[in-house]
């Protein structure tokens, strides 16, 4: 023992100095000696590590943990060896040991933070970096403002930051953190805003320049995105988090091709990482290419059994069917969960579709039903603020909005309603015609609505839309101006354009306001049909109405309400497409809604699924195919379950 001793001493020397190659080199003086001394090992498995002999490292570092399975060290050493070997999932796992055993491992949280953000799972990211603050010793206001956000209540978290922010400006945590809070809660200007200020005070906060990358790629700014993205991997250029990144953005951008380039380069690295794999998926599925997504997110349940998102997306391609060993699968993943989350709700819309498939629509609506049970405790919305809104823009907006003169262009085309009653397929048809071109489902209406309400605050007063009767003509046209400036990066040289977002409905006065010649569609469809489609639908972001009866209920309701009054104070303003008639009778419907747009007729209209085009929602299958029957009558397979939905819609006036 003696003679191995000094080398011992001298190797951990040399890796307290940074030297881990000598300390490699001391161990394996020393084990020559005394191959099976455990402090050797340990050290030698750190010094590989640290050298970035991955392959060699991890055998030492297992042999040290079967050893000693709490030594926390070891777990985030291996961890990090994982990482390089490219497992990031079996890196995560050791990484969530690591500071099970040692809560206040700061060092474990941040590499925790960067695995998540990899395998794009963003909200465990961004609850690793929250943990990793928690180390700093934080002022206990902000500790509070942590600690609710962890607890999801980021209203009273927003608060806090806010009068925070008051006394200590500077606290580029503290900006980061309300930055944080404003992405979360969809306020994306302010986030950007609040961002961009702190990365003036630390520019080489590198955290908050991908914070930074996702706020401008959701505000669909992606251009910046992309510039910014662009300044991370050059500053980090072996940081897996910003190549995935860059991937992911390239296909919000719907620069598919690329981004598929980039997802394999990342694959080369990385190959069987199910969130990875999934994330490809989702930009080969949007980018036209279903059987090699189908491909892709079967790759992911291949390297991760448990990937709750993986089968829900394969399920939510429409065109898949599982098997039973499958669908046995999926319900022992299911049924080991012992905590609700993503990957729980994800197996359980997962096994409502498998369900619905084999025709057990009993085992499908339970499946539906708790999938969204488990999701909507996630969730913050609330059915009174949809009706007040309704109400506000009952009494606010009137014919009369239509005396001041807007802008002038007919270029937009707004196709509006509730999701999944048949606007992607109304699209297809109209990007179909020589004069028209699909956009995406902007929110740029959405936004204006947003300044023009005036609050900065939950606490104020919301302006908005009392605010639309004093904009004067001028005020009107550099708004309509300033819509179709946002909107012009996503179109070509065609004279119209389609805007999808189904949200807009609540926004017809203000598109009335401010663009009085662009055209309206309203996509409707049977009342039980449309609502019963929204709760069997998992949707990645937005539609909180969507997981629960009630909830869809009552949206529904006010929807008709307002679109009841839409058409009374804008007669001939909107066109109400009902979906089974398009159907049914495709060519005059065809015929209507090209009238209603001013278009002469094309017929390709009628053979819109030889259209080449991305499609980016849940439709993106069926639209590729010649008119799609199958899902017309299905709520009535469910009808029995669906009892307390129709004595609701027909309480509320809802008739059909």
């Amino acid at each position: 023992m003696t003679s191995i001793e000094p080398l011992f001493q001298q190797a951990r020397a040399a890796l307290r100095d940074q030297n881990p190659e000598l300390a490699r080199d001391l161990c394996e003086q020393a084990r020559a000696l005394d191959p099976d001394d455990p402090r050797l090992i340990l050290v030698h498995g750190f010094a590989l590590r640290r050298c970035g002999d991955y392959p060699a490292a991890e055998p030492l570092l297992r042999r040290v943990l079967e050893a000693d399975p709490q030594l926390e060290p070891a777990h985030h050493e291996l961890a990090l060896a994982l990482r390089g070997l490219g497992r990031l999932s079996a890196a995560r796992k050791s990484l969530e040991r690591a500071v099970e055993l040692r809560p206040d491992f700061a060092a474990a949280w941040r590499d925790l933070y960067e695995v998540c953000a990899a395998e794009g799972d963003d909200p465990a990211a961004a609850e690793a970096y929250r943990q990793m603050l928690r180390q700093k010793g934080l002022d206990p206001l902000l500790q509070k403002a942590l600690d609710l956000v962890s607890a999801g209540r980021l209203g009273v978290a927003e608060g806090i930051c806010r009068e925070y922010l008051k006394r200590r400006p500077h606290d580029v945590d503290a900006i980061r953190l309300f930055a944080e809070i404003g992405i979360a809660l969809g306020v994306l200007d302010e986030a950007i805003a609040l961002l961009e200020r702190c990365l003036d005070l630390a520019p080489d906060f590198h955290i908050a320049r991908a914070n930074y990358v996702t706020a401008l790629a959701r505000h669909q700014e992606f251009a910046r995105a992309l510039a910014e993205n662009a300044k991370l991997r050059a500053k980090q250029p072996d940081q897996l988090t910003h190549q995935v990144q860059y991937a992911a953005v390239l296909a919000m951008a719907g620069r598919f091709q690329e981004a598929h380039e980039r997802y394999e380069e990342v694959l080369k690295t990385v190959p069987d990482n199910a969130g990875i794999l999934t994330s490809y998926g989702h930009a080969l599925r949007y980018g036209g290419r279903g059987d090699d997504a189908a491909a892709a997110y079967r790759r992911a349940i291949a390297s991760d059994p448990g990937a709750g998102e993986a089968y829900w997306s394969l399920a939510n391609l429409k065109t898949v069917s599982f098997d039973d060993a499958t669908v046995a699968a999926m319900r022992r993943e299911y049924d080991a969960i012992d905590r609700p989350g993503p990957n729980q709700y994800h197996l359980a819309f997962a096994l409502g579709k498998a369900h619905e498939d084999r025709g057990d629509y009993t085992a499908s609506f339970q499946a539906y039903n708790e999938g969204n049970s488990i999701k909507r405790a996630f969730s913050a919305y609330d059915p009174k603020d949809t009706g007040e809104r309704v109400d506000a823009m009952i009494a606010h907006c009137h014919s009369d909005l239509l005396n001041v003169a807007g802008h002038p262009s007919d270029a937009p085309i707004f196709i509006l309603g509730l999701p999944r009653a048949g606007s992607t397929l109304l699209e297809q048809i109209l990007a179909s015609h020589s004069e028209v071109e699909a956009t995406a489902e902007l929110p740029f209406i959405g936004r204006i609505a947003s300044d023009l309400s005036g609050r900065r605050k939950r606490s104020e007063e919301n302006l908005y839309p009392r605010v639309l009767q004093d904009l004067s003509a001028d005020e009107r046209v550099a708004l309509g101006q300033q819509y179709l400036d946002r909107a012009a990066s996503y179109r070509t040289d065609k004279p119209r354009f389609i805007d999808k977002l189904p949200n807009n409905w609540l926004h017809i006065g203000l598109i009335k306001t401010i663009l009085p010649n662009a055209t309206i569609i309203d996509a409707r469809r049977h009342p039980m049909a449309a609502c019963f489609a929204n709760f069997k639908q998992l949707f990645a972001r937005g539609q909180e109405f969507t997981y629960g009866l009630d909830e869809i209920g009552d949206y529904y309701a006010d929807y008709l309400r307002l679109m009841a009054h839409w058409h009374e104070v804008f007669p001939g303003g909107v066109l109400t497409v009902q979906y089974e008639e398009v159907v049914q009778d495709l060519e005059s419907q065809v015929h209507s809604l090209l009238d209603h747009c001013g278009l002469n007729f094309e017929e390709a209209c009628l053979r819109y699924y030889e259209q080449d085009r991305a499609v980016r929602t849940a439709s993106s299958e069926q639209v590729r195919q010649p008119i799609y029957r199958d899902a017309l009558a299905l709520w009535e397979h469910y009808r029995a379950h669906l009892e307390p939905l129709e004595t609701l819609l027909r309480a509320k006036g809802v008739s059909w």
